[in-house]
């Protein structure tokens, strides 16, 4: 086993924990996204509102497919159904 192999396999405990977590706060986390998103915004006078929406949605994102919510990564085709 590998450095990396064996790194990895540490983290997993951690990332299930984290993904667990997302599950059952997600809306929480993306509620506060778009609260500091506004908040930001509000106070850069939209000047940067475009890079704003662009990283929350990319939060957003990155918290779907911490709480298995996006299964694009499982390897099943774009036009698949999650499994159950």
């Amino acid at each position: 086993m590998g450095l990396f192999d064996n790194f990895k396999s540490k983290l997993t405990p951690a990332k299930d924990k984290l993904s667990g977590l997302a599950q059952q706060h997600g809306d929480k986390v993306q509620h506060g996204l778009d609260k500091a998103a506004k908040a930001v915004d509000e106070k850069t006078k939209g000047k940067y509102s475009d890079r704003i929406h662009t990283g929350t949605g990319k939060a957003k994102g990155a918290m779907d497919r911490l709480a298995h919510k996006d299964d694009t990564g499982s390897g099943d085709g774009p036009g698949t159904a999650p499994r159950s």
